[in-house]
């Protein structure tokens, strides 16, 4: 079923010099706090609702020549706009505009709900009054709240509607969270459009990569946004095995260092203390892909979505000695995907780079980390070298 919104162009609208794109029945907004997602709810939202104030001159984008131009395009073909010129003219026509629910995160804690007007909206906000039943839903908080609207939303039928959403994982525990995201899914799924921000793992559709927009900001091009093309069908079901709530964290981070297994992620955040760096802080995810076959499915997606990262994996056979043809064939596919510059081998593998050969291969992990955990003795170049690649992506990327 078509969305309510198709194609949505946001220009001179606060951090938004010019963006144009087309949400689906679901769209995440993926980016770092400031980097422009609540700007763009913000800006649909006052298209579509007649309650929302009107641009402002505060609202217009710093530098640009002081017209903000919002529209989008609807499944029968018509376009809606608003085109302003704070604070002198205001010319708008919401002609067929689909009804609006807009949750801004500010409100998360008191009416949840946005100033709603006109046949639709203003029927259904009385669903996100608090319950007066005797359970456990009587003393809820904002995240509960707007849990129980959406049971409420999903049991009234509502169809055709806009659900605009900051950060609907506030307040809520994982598994309500993840209750939440069902709940919305269901919503899309009876032809309603959710478009919500958010830095929870948990609400991103990893083999749908196609709903999310990934946001980012610069000073020199303002907040940009990027949506993946979908995965071919068989990459999809592949993706969604492999990828669980950790590794999801690879669509919220500023740089991934994408290694082989559970040894070398277990051991890297020691490696990146040893020198002088912390990875949370820098926004590094360290990714493990459960082996070197899987390398360069992440690759893929990471290239996909515009996200930095370094690969290390091992080149499984010493210098000078040729890998056997199973490792020459997954090495070779790594370095096609990821190119050399992104690309670290370690030769012949981890252990014997990071000092671990010596005692066998029992306990890796316990071995690895007592290595860099005592800090005693230089970190190995290779290892120092793909620290400070990823540390080097994470920092230029925005």
């Amino acid at each position: 079923m078509a969305p309510p919104l198709r194609r949505v162009s946001i220009h001179g609208y606060r951090a938004v010099r010019d963006l144009e794109f087309d949400p689906g029945n679901v769209c995440a907004l993926v980016g770092e706090a400031s980097s422009g997602k609540s700007t763009v709810l913000t800006a649909i939202w006052t298209l579509l609702e007649a309650a929302a104030p009107p641009p402002t001159i505060d609202d217009v984008s710093r530098g640009m020549s002081g017209r903000i131009h919002l529209e989008a395009d609807l499944p029968n073909g018509s376009t809606i706009f608003l085109d302003a010129r704070p604070p002198d003219t205001l010319n708008l026509n919401r002609a067929g505009s689909p009804p609006v629910l807009f949750f801004p995160a500010n409100l998360r804690a008191h009416e949840l709900v946005a100033p709603a007007t006109g046949t639709g909206p203003a029927d259904v906000v009385h669903l996100f009054e608090p319950p007066i039943a005797d359970h456990h839903w009587s003393q809820l908080d904002g995240g509960l709240q707007l849990v129980l609207g959406m049971e409420r939303l999903l049991a009234s039928n509502l169809r055709r509607f806009v659900l605009l959403i900051e950060e609907p994982e506030l307040y809520l525990s994982p598994h309500m969270q993840r209750h939440l995201f069902r709940l919305l899914r269901s919503l899309a799924q009876r032809g309603n459009q959710i478009l919500y921000s958010t830095h929870a793992p948990v609400f991103l559709s990893v083999d749908r990569i196609e709903e999310l927009a990934l946001v980012r900001h610069t000073d020199d091009e303002g907040t940009t946004l990027l949506q993946p093309e979908p995965l071919p069908e068989a990459e999809a079901f592949r993706v969604l095995s492999e990828f669980d709530s950790d590794r999801a964290e690879l669509f919220l981070a500023r740089a991934v260092l994408l290694v082989e297994g559970r040894t070398e992620k277990m051991t890297f955040p020691f490696v990146f203390e040893a020198l002088g760096s912390e990875p949370d802080k820098e926004g590094i995810l360290v990714l493990e892909c459960g082996g070197k076959g899987n390398m360069p499915l992440f690759a893929r997606i990471c290239n996909a979505c515009g996200i930095p990262y370094v690969i290390v994996h091992d080149r499984d056979a010493p210098q000078g000695a040729r890998p056997v043809e199973s490792e020459r064939v997954v090495n070779r596919q790594i370095q096609e995907v990821a190119g050399r510059r992104r690309t670290v081998v370690l030769t012949p593998d981890f252990e014997a780079v990071s000092g671990m050969k010596a005692r066998g291969r029992g306990r890796k992990p316990q071995k690895a980390v007592r290595r860099f955990k005592s800090g005693n003795g230089e970190v190995p170049q290779p290892l120092r070298t793909a620290v400070e690649k990823v540390l080097r992506a994470a920092r230029t990327s925005y």
